[in-house]
């Protein structure tokens, strides 16, 4: 059974932008009345410094966690140039936001998360215990929490409704959503991606274990990188110094939020259907410092706050 849909806060006014939708912890724009942008097939694509963890936006925000988001995703887009296009068109965005949106171009998006795994854990780690496979891909056998793969393995999730979860899918079946040929790009391009990030993580002293990507067209039928991209919401990143085969590795994201809330002193059990508390303010700045510490150690300088 899934959580209620999550109650989303009314996203801001913003002169020139037209209010098109929120997600959990994003709001999106079109250009509107006679602004810079009139006119331009782009959106307004702004990182809130809201928070989720099972299925639940919660009530206590993450100071600058939106600015950490746009400014990594801006950074690995620069990064992963060359392999494929992305949608980011520029960071000059309203002073309201700034700092914390990008202005991209509109695509057609795949209906399909792009998820690349190197290391097996999380519901990859359930599966192949289950059954010896992720997504259908077989995986040798006497791996365990945390194991390095042989080789990365693209492990798509068709997207779901906001507040239920993405469900793990085959190829074969990304092949019947958006065609063989489609599917097998999305595949190439996913593990590319991953592959070079993966060698730029790992020279900073950081491992990626698993991260998704969002792909989707341009008008003229081009693949091209969009959403946020290789951010502690998107991926998995453990320290390196820290990885052990056979055990949980504490991760640059959210892990804070998720252990107070599973611990006896937050009061909320997952099962109740409740409304997630407050957060303390000692989770809330661990979290904060865990995101500035991952942009940090990947770009090697500090965020301009």
């Amino acid at each position: 059974m899934s959580a209620s849909k999550p109650v989303i806060p009314a996203a801001p006014v913003l002169p020139g932008w037209q209010h098109l939708s929120s997600g959990k912890v994003r709001d999106v724009y079109t250009p509107a009345g006679d602004g810079p942008w009139a006119g331009r097939d782009v959106l307004l694509v702004v990182a809130s410094d809201r928070i989720s963890a099972y299925d639940f936006i919660l009530s206590t925000p993450v100071p600058d966690k939106g600015k950490v988001l746009t400014a990594l995703s801006a950074w690995w887009f620069e990064q992963l140039a060359d392999i494929v296009p992305h949608h980011l068109v520029s960071l000059d965005a309203p002073e309201q936001v700034a700092g914390r949106a990008m202005i991209c171009q509109r695509l057609d998006m795949y209906p399909v998360e792009c998820v690349a795994r190197g290391y097996l854990t999380g519901s990859g780690l359930v599966e192949y215990r289950a059954d010896g496979t992720v997504c259908g891909a077989a995986l040798p056998d006497g791996l365990t929490e945390a194991s390095r793969l042989p080789e990365p393995i693209f492990t798509p999730a068709a997207k779901a409704e906001l507040g239920d979860h993405d469900e793990n899918v085959s190829f074969e079946r990304v092949a019947e959503m958006v065609g063989e040929p489609a599917a097998s790009s999305l595949r190439e391009v996913t593990l590319r991606l991953y592959s070079a990030a993966a060698d730029i993580a790992r020279e900073r002293g950081i491992i990626l274990a698993d991260t998704k990507f969002e792909l989707g067209r341009d008008a003229r039928g081009q693949m091209v990188l969009g959403d946020e991209v290789l951010t502690p919401d998107s991926s998995r990143f453990w320290p390196a110094d820290e990885w052990v085969p056979g055990q949980a590795t504490p991760s640059f994201d959210k892990q804070f939020v998720r252990d107070w809330l599973t611990s006896p002193a937050s009061g909320w059990g997952r099962s109740s259907g409740e409304q997630p508390p407050a957060l303390p303010d000692e989770v809330i700045e661990r979290t904060r410092d865990r995101y500035l510490e991952v942009y940090e150690r990947l770009t090697g300088s500090a965020l301009a706050l």
